[in-house]
């Protein structure tokens, strides 16, 4: 891997806004998962937790573009081509390191984002032909309403897949490349080289501001259509 000298003190570059996102989608797919599991009662629980990976992968979209400078998708989401080329240096050992995502970094986001989105957009129209029902299930005939079932289990399996490479990815740069990427997802540090450029975050009520709005236009398509 290509070296920099870096300063002394890490340098922030993760927001609360995307560390707060980071763990959230976590714990409550986790928790979607789980109490999906369970069935009976959780099911309410299940639908609850869905509903926060809808509120949160929306905001996560508006913060890529209005969010501070390594959270927007103009920063990590390279080209395929550009990808493919970080890919063969990552191979050789040789690749730029890079202060936000990486290039493969920034396509696992996009990937999860629109993963999670799907697993949780088609239960809104999903029902277990018992007496759960998504909260959309109305708009869409009943046979419908059971492929869109279908679909929700298969893309919960494309779900795992996609966590599944995420985690490999953080367990070799955290164990054999020495980056402590778990621990600068917690306070929003990194150690970065002394040249480069300060990047302020974006106003916090900003943040504020865009969350409430999320959370808004999910609570209006839940109760509104």
């Amino acid at each position: 891997m290509t070296q920099h000298s870096v300063s002394i003190e890490p340098t922030p570059v993760w927001d609360v806004f995307v560390r707060l996102f980071h763990w959230s989608l976590a714990a409550s797919i986790l928790f979607a998962w789980w109490s999906g599991e369970q069935g009976g009662n959780w099911m309410q629980w299940h639908m609850y937790a869905g509903y926060t990976v809808l509120g949160l992968v929306l905001f996560r979209l508006l913060w890529g573009f209005a969010g501070s400078h390594y959270a927007r998708f103009s920063e990590f989401v390279r080209s395929p081509v550009h990808t493919l080329r970080y890919g063969a240096q990552l191979a050789k050992q040789k690749e730029p390191h890079h202060i936000g995502h990486n290039p493969l970094g920034g396509w696992m986001v996009l990937a999860l984002l629109l993963l999670s989105a799907a697993q949780a957009g088609t239960g809104l129209f999903a029902n277990d032909e018992i007496f759960t029902e998504g909260p959309l299930v109305h708009l869409v005939s009943y046979d419908l309403s059971v492929e869109i079932t279908r679909w929700h289990k298969l893309i919960f399996d494309g779900l795992l897949i996609a966590i599944g490479l995420h985690l490999i990815g953080v367990i070799v740069h955290q164990v054999f490349k020495g980056e402590k990427l778990v621990q600068a997802m917690l306070h929003g540090r990194k150690p970065v080289a002394e040249q480069t450029p300060h990047r302020p975050f974006v106003p916090f009520v900003r943040g504020v501001g865009l969350a409430g709005l999320s959370a808004a236009a999910i609570w209006s398509l839940l109760n509104l259509l």
